[in-house]
Parts: structure tokens; C-alpha cells; sequence
């Protein structure tokens, strides 16, 4: 299994500039099964920067209505479905991204939905299929449909995904017993605002899920300029599970029997070499 992120930035300000890339995340080789996550501005692009095929993908999943977190859901939906010939793949979605919920969205169009299957996600809803079963998990967010997941393979290896969301008391309630939690962290310390999480708040959770391997993402520009490492030092330092801050085209080879030992590899990138500087980051902090 691999996770590879093409995109580690989230908000609209670090979105509009592209300060970090904004394309989701891909959860690859999950059963034999392929699945992009939030699938923001730039996912096609970065896809094929960091040589990932976006035609070989199952499904997409997208947790609410915000330019973010969809933009780019329809041109994968078509390259799912070989441009809109084939019945093929999986869409994941809240209420609003499916069907719309008051000012927000619809975000897939009737037409892209037609040659797929459309699950809406909502809290503590399973839905099973032979290769996974995937569970919506609650958030607190500006779209009020905003749905996180609990994925599970046939081996009971689980992946959480909070998406956008405060802290609150339920939260780690959904996402207990996940082998990995990914979080959308905007804000370093203890700066959280409405709707988004903070490096404080992710430490919080992390104690109350106690997860064995955390990853945060979707930094907004102070977390970025506070650097997402040092703050993932810190999460480490609190908590003592090993918290990887995501980077533009950071890969992870995940080991399902020891998550805490799964390798941090960087991908190819071959139009920059910008990204060399923030694998160095994560390597030191691989060692402290």
C-alpha cells in the first residue's frame, strides 16, 4: 500500500496562491484497489508530475463542497471512465458535493455521475464492498455536510481521514482505531479557527486515538511559515507517535503489520528540485 500526496496546502489562500500544491491525496494498492482523496486544483497535474497514472484510479472520494477539496473530481471522474465511455469507478462524496445542500454545491455534475457509482457519506453510515468497507466520520466545518472516512481492508487494517474539521469532544470517537490517522491541520500551536484544527488540537487527538502512525496536511499559510516539521517534532515529542508532516509529492510505503515503521520516499520530480529541501526536513525528523 502507498500513500502519495500531490498536494500538501488547504484554505484559500494558500490554495489561490499555490504556496503548497492543493491536489489531495492517493491511497494506492489498498486491497489491489486505488482511491484520490480530496481531489483539489491541480490534482490531474500533479498526478502526472509525480508519474501517477489518474486512469488506473477506482474511485474518488471528496469530502465536501469547497473549491479545494473538488475542483478537479470531474476530469478524474473521466479518466476513471476512459472519458466518459465506461461504467466504471466509485464516487464518495457528502451530501452536498452529490446532491447540494443549501449554498453549497452540487460539485460532480449529472453528467459525470452517470457512468459511475455515487455513494453520499454521512456520519457513522458503512458502506461494505468486497475490497473495503468505508465509514463516514463527523466534522464541524463551514459546509455543514463536510464528511470524513474510516476506511477498512479485508485484513482489518484501517486508514482515518478526519478532512476539514475543529476539534471537538466526539472526534476521536469516529476515528478510534484507526492504524493510520491523517488530519487537515491548518493552523501551527494552538492558533485554530472556525471550522480547522491546529497542531495543539491534532496532539489531542492523536492521545485519544492513539493511532500508529499520524500524518498531518492541508497547511494553510501560518503553518507553512511556521514550518509543518518542527510542529510535527512537536506532536511526536507530545504524544509519542511518530507524525509525519506532508510535503508536495511526499510517498509513503506503508507496512500494515508495524505502520509506525512504513518509509517516507520522495518521488521524482522532474520539472524542480524544490521539494529536495523539504524531504531533507522530513529525514531529520525522521531521526530525532
Amino acid at each position: 500500500m502507498k500513500l502519495t500526496f500531490l498536494g500538501s496546502g488547504g484554505g484559500r489562500f494558500a490554495t489561490i496562491s499555490q504556496k503548497r500544491m492543493s491536489g489531495g491525496f492517493r491511497i494506492d494498492d489498498f486491497d489491489g484497489k486505488n482511491y484520490h482523496v480530496d481531489p483539489g486544483p491541480g490534482a490531474l497535474v500533479r498526478s502526472y508530475q509525480f508519474g501517477i497514472n489518474p486512469s488506473n484510479l477506482d474511485g474518488v472520494f471528496i469530502s465536501h463542497s469547497h473549491t479545494d477539496h473538488y475542483n478537479d473530481a470531474e476530469i478524474l471522474i473521466e479518466a476513471i471512465t476512459r472519458g466518459m465511455t465506461k461504467n466504471n469507478g466509485i464516487i464518495i462524496g457528502s451530501e452536498s458535493v452529490l446532491e447540494g445542500y443549501g449554498r453549497w454545491g452540487p460539485s460532480i455534475s449529472a453528467y459525470h455521475k452517470a457512468n459511475s457509482k455515487n455513494l453520499v457519506l454521512t456520519p457513522n453510515k458503512i458502506n461494505r464492498f468486497p475490497f473495503l468497507s468505508i465509514k463516514g466520520t463527523k466534522t464541524m466545518h463551514g459546509d455543514p455536510t463536510c464528511v470524513g472516512f474510516q476506511m477498512e481492508n479485508k485484513n482489518g487494517f484501517k486508514i482515518s481521514y478526519t478532512a476539514d474539521t475543529k476539534y471537538f469532544d466526539e472526534l476521536s470517537r469516529y476515528h478510534k482505531g484507526a492504524d493510520i490517522l491523517i488530519a487537515s491541520v491548518l493552523r501551527p500551536g494552538t492558533k485554530s479557527i472556525k471550522g480547522h484544527m491546529c497542531t495543539n488540537n491534532f496532539a489531542n487527538l492523536i492521545n485519544e486515538v492513539k493511532p500508529k502512525l499520524a500524518i498531518m496536511t492541508h497547511f494553510g499559510f501560518k503553518m507553512i511559515s511556521a514550518n509543518p516539521v518542527e510542529e510535527a517534532k512537536k506532536i511526536y515529542r507530545k504524544t509519542g507517535v511518530k507524525t509525519f508532516a506532508a510535503f508536495d509529492g511526499m510517498r509513503i510505503n506503508v507496512n500494515e503489520n508495524q505502520p509506525e515503521k512504513s518509509e517516507m520516499i520522495k518521488l521524482k520530480d522532474k520539472f524542480s528540485n524544490k521539494y529536495q529541501k523539504n524531504f531533507e526536513y522530513s529525514k531529520s525528523f525522521k531521526k530525532e
